[in-house]
């Protein structure tokens, strides 16, 4: 594998010079202002401020995407998010569902073959296989929503979060398809709008840890 190979793969580029995606560069700085944000907000919480720590690393591992537009530079954009996923995963299964530590983990390992599973059925849906492994995010937040609905501050946070995330995905999806019409592309609302949904997980998250702390349980 090249690891240095240019990728072209959205409408705002033009060419491979540093800045061709200006737009979809500098919106990274939404993930890194809501991690800023989260980070001073987790104080005494620790796996809040991991998570922000990783969404911090979200916007600048896309940063690099935007403007190398290398192989390289799009593992350093994809692997922060699959961790923040699983890191988010685990925090749900261990201290919301609740489960112990190891049952939260294979918990945690099954999203591999549940996003395996469900990946070639979304591949069959036009429009959606586009961007077919994002899709199964919002599905398993609304799953966790309907098995926490006794919870119900948390179940309408994770609703919430899925609708976000379900309009980001949308607008990723037209980037390409709307070239004609939008030569700057959609790709960097979808940065806006995921920094605003995985701020709003982590602060849904922080929530619940305040509250639990509060009553003791």
């Amino acid at each position: 594998m090249n690891w240095f190979e240019q990728i072209d793969g959205y409408c705002e580029r033009t060419d491979f010079t540093y800045w061709s995606e200006p737009l979809n560069a500098l919106t990274n700085l939404a993930f890194i202002i809501a991690a800023l944000i989260l980070w001073r907000r987790s104080a005494g919480i620790p796996m809040a401020r991991v998570l922000s720590a990783i969404l911090f690393i979200i916007g600048v591992g896309s940063f690099l995407f935007h403007t190398h537009a290398t192989i390289w530079a799009s593992v350093a954009d994809v692997a922060p998010i699959g961790v923040f996923i699983l890191t988010y995963l685990f925090v749900v299964n261990r201290d919301i569902v609740p489960m112990g530590g190891w049952m939260a983990a294979f918990a945690t390992a099954l999203f591999i073959p549940y996003a395996a599973a469900l990946v070639p059925v979304l591949n069959r849906i036009p429009f959606v296989a586009i961007s077919n492994f994002y899709w199964t995010v919002p599905i398993l937040l609304i799953l966790y929503a309907i098995f926490l609905r006794r919870k119900p501050q948390i179940a309408r946070g994770f609703l919430i979060g899925a609708a976000l995330l379900a309009v980001s995905i949308i607008i990723r999806s037209l980037d390409e398809i709307l070239c004609d019409v939008i030569p700057i592309g959609t790709h960097f609302i979808w940065h806006i709008l995921n920094g605003i949904m995985l701020g709003w997980m982590i602060h849904v998250y922080i929530r619940h840890m305040l509250a639990t702390a509060r009553t003791g349980r």
